[in-house]
């Protein structure tokens, strides 16, 4: 009999469920996994519109006469 078979009958009910991170925390790793993805995601697109708002601030602006820098 294979490992995976003996486990699937120590298991039960259990086999194949993923446990949570913490007890009494109801994560799953794949459910902290994608909340890590979503949030870096989230920055780089944070950081992108910075650097476009900088670059309308800085440049685009006063070359269209918007803002006046003395």
């Amino acid at each position: 009999m294979g490992d995976s078979k003996r486990r699937k009958e120590s298991l039960g009910e259990k086999y194949g469920q993923e446990d949570n991170i913490l007890p009494g925390i109801p994560i799953k790793p794949s459910q902290a996994k994608l909340f890590s993805q979503i949030t870096t995601r989230g920055a780089w697109i944070g950081i992108a519109l910075l650097v476009v708002y900088w670059v309308v601030v800085r440049f685009i602006g006063p070359s269209l006469g918007w803002w006046e820098l003395s």
